[in-house]
């Protein structure tokens, strides 16, 4: 491993480190009991399998949306279409969901085979944008979130709507439709394991293939890699079509896992978490897992110091804010990755000068 990964490793863990004492110094400040408060926050995620149970559950979506966000930017790329993909596939997979009738063993996976090829379909449309005509992909992505979103609510009001309820919510799934849980007294669903399939299929795709490493070269330097021979238009839509996939397959997934029919009356949020997730992994797949369990552990732990005391839950929006903000501040110990970087160029040297 270089240098430079190792240090931009620990400044990430820096960057929680100071994030958690700044959510200590806010207990501190409102609630009456802090060191009870710490405790909970800190402690009691892990004091029951139902709570393990909900941090696990909570990183579900957390790693495709990450993952989807780590591939994007491996190519340099801020697209943040998340959002939209996520609302749209689960749309029009609960279409499937509701209103096919197929055997328990295939039903579930044609659901979530209907989100990835939506996904596909609506983060297709920055994506072209982008490579043939250089339009810039943050505000393309976010102006499809909107797109999708209103065109969703519409399918939704329109087709979805069970009239039976007094909320916007559609007809119930079926039952074979529905993913299984995979560990007994949580609510942790067999989409845990299609998560992990789809960060072993993005490693491999991206460290051990040709367009994996036309990705990376692409992300690091665009124009040299033009000047290589790389096709950068086709590697900025093929990525596109693999993150839109990957987002495509999560919002089905949440929604099959979690749910018993569609509920989401809102962008659902994921898209904009998938981007600090990636910063935290530092664009790793298999980072994003620890990333994203890291994150469900403070939302958790958020959620229980609200409930038994009295520190609101906003204070992970703060968080979270933070640990984007340290993390993407490029100055942000700046000083001591050069003096790292160049104690090992200096190591390099002295073993050269060792060898002649």
């Amino acid at each position: 491993m270089s240098r430079e990964r190792t240090f931009n490793m620990l400044r990430t863990a820096v960057s929680m480190i100071a994030a958690m004492l700044v959510a200590f110094i806010i207990i501190l400040f409102v609630s009456d009991q802090p060191v009870e408060s710490i405790k909970i926050f800190l402690v009691q995620p892990f004091s029951s399998r139902r709570y393990l149970g909900n941090i696990v559950e909570t990183a579900i979506p957390l790693i495709f949306s990450g993952l989807s966000m780590a591939l994007l930017f491996q190519t340099g790329l801020f697209n943040l279409g998340g959002e939209g993909v996520f609302f749209m596939s689960g749309i029009a997979g609960s279409l499937v969901a509701i209103w096919f009738q197929l055997p328990f063993y295939i039903f579930p996976f044609v659901c979530i085979a209907a989100g990835a090829v939506t996904g596909i379909l609506v983060m297709l449309v920055p994506g072209v944008l982008k490579a043939k005509y250089g339009a810039n992909e943050m505000v393309t992505s976010l102006m499809m979130n909107n797109i999708a979103y209103g065109i969703g609510c519409y399918i939704l009001n329109n087709i979805m709507r069970d009239p039976s309820v007094s909320s916007l919510v559609s007809y119930k799934y079926r039952k074979a439709a529905l993913l299984p849980t995979v560990i007994s007294g949580t609510r942790v669903h067999l989409g845990l394991m299609i998560a992990i399939l789809c960060v072993v299929i993005v490693y491999i795709f991206l460290y051990k293939t040709k367009g994996g490493y036309e990705v990376r070269a692409t992300g690091t330097n665009i124009r040299f890699a033009k000047y290589s021979g790389i096709r950068v238009t086709k590697v900025i839509i093929l990525v596109h079509v693999i993150a839109g996939a990957v987002a495509g397959c999560g919002g089905i997934v949440e929604c099959l896992g979690l749910h018993k029919r569609f509920e989401w009356t809102a962008l659902p949020g994921y898209g904009f978490d998938g981007a600090m997730i990636a910063m935290l992994a530092n664009n790793n797949p298999f980072g994003v897992v620890g990333a994203a369990l890291f994150v469900g552990y403070l939302r958790v732990g958020a959620d229980l110091v609200n409930r038994f005391a009295d520190v609101p839950t906003e204070m992970i929006a703060i968080l979270q804010s933070l640990i984007i903000l340290l993390i993407s501040a490029e100055k942000f110990l700046h000083k001591y990755k050069q003096a790292w970087i160049e104690k090992d160029v200096n190591i390099g040297e002295v073993k050269n000068e060792g060898v002649f």
